[in-house]
């Protein structure tokens, strides 16, 4: 335990000290993360061309080097599409030509708050209405330079919200703590991206602590649930019952000394029985090394998983200006 604490610390000086540094690395941690946003029903597109306008954000998204995953989906690229002129062909058949005006905006979608906005016409055409769209949704180009200002300014007010909003995610965090819900305060914490070095640092800071009581707490559960399984069956069904839950203890847990016990006990039960070794074994501590990577990369993991079994999040969608 002291140990743990011990490197945790020097984890969070490191991490201090080098965040600038890595900030550019391809890490979803490191990075400002959008995810695109298209609405259902907005717009008055089809959902053929609904699913190919998504296509075409996400692909600017990741060439843009904004794509990835986050405990906190807030922060997204959606676009509004203006029809122009519309021009009807007397052949047959009939081919149906477009001019949509494109504008694509990053915006915090929990707010309804626009940061940034592009806008380009873009040329379609097919023999019907809905091909015609999707032809010119589809020649949306996923790289280009006009995007860079703007997924710069984007990226830049995303950035100014989480220092402004800090103070807030810090105390959000430490009222989940204080409600023994440390997988929603890790998930606030973890959302803060490290090019927010500002922020980054503070929650870096106070993850340590919380990771740790949220490991004793899930090891106390897995213990739990392994010794009623050895109870129920005290054999080789039951002592593979028992390693389920036993194998998913973190070395660095408070309990981790009663897994190497009961699994002692386990294993001589099975000797006795019919003289061979049981030969399964508990997950060991790394080095010191591997356990500064271990934990900030279980942190965020837990952070995602907590947020993927939330519900839905309602978005404001005002800002995109349909």
């Amino acid at each position: 335990m002291k140990k743990l604490f011990t490197l945790l610390i020097g984890i969070c000086f490191s991490l201090q000290v080098s965040a600038q540094s890595t900030a550019k690395t391809s890490d979803d941690g490191a990075r400002i993360v959008i995810t695109s946003l298209v609405p259902d029903g907005l717009g008055g597109l089809t959902p053929t061309a609904q699913k190919a306008l998504k296509v075409r954000l996400d692909r600017i998204i990741t060439g843009s080097g904004v794509g990835g995953s986050s405990p906190d989906n807030r922060f997204v690229m959606a676009a509004k599409i203006i029809e122009l002129t519309k021009d009807i062909s007397t052949t047959t058949p009939k081919i149906y030509t477009y001019t949509l005006e494109v504008t694509l905006i990053i915006g915090d979608a929990i707010e309804g708050t626009k940061f940034s906005s592009l806008s380009f016409e873009q040329r379609g055409a097919g023999n019907s209405e809905t091909k015609a769209y999707i032809s010119a949704i589809r020649g949306i180009k996923s790289k280009s330079s006009k995007y860079t200002d703007f997924i710069a300014e984007g990226k830049s007010k995303i950035t100014d919200y989480y220092n402004s909003k800090c103070g807030l995610y810090l105390k959000e965090a430490e009222t989940f703590t204080a409600q023994d819900d440390f997988q929603a305060a890790i998930a606030k914490l973890t959302s803060i991206p490290q090019v927010c070095e500002e922020c980054y640092n503070k929650a870096v800071e106070a993850i340590g602590p919380i990771y740790q009581k949220q490991i004793d707490k899930q090891c106390k559960i897995d213990i739990s649930a392994a010794k009623s399984a050895w109870s129920a069956n005290q054999d080789e069904s039951g002592a593979k019952n028992a390693s389920t839950s036993l194998g998913k203890i973190d070395p660095n847990s408070s309990c981790y000394g009663d897994a190497e016990v009961l699994l002692s006990t386990i294993a001589k039960r099975i000797q006795d029985l019919d003289q061979r070794e049981w030969d399964f074994k508990l997950k060991q501590q790394q080095d010191d090394v591997d356990i500064q990577k271990q934990t900030i990369n279980a942190a965020r993991d837990i952070g995602v998983a907590y947020a993927e079994n939330q519900p839905d999040v309602s978005y404001n969608v005002a800002f995109i200006g349909y």
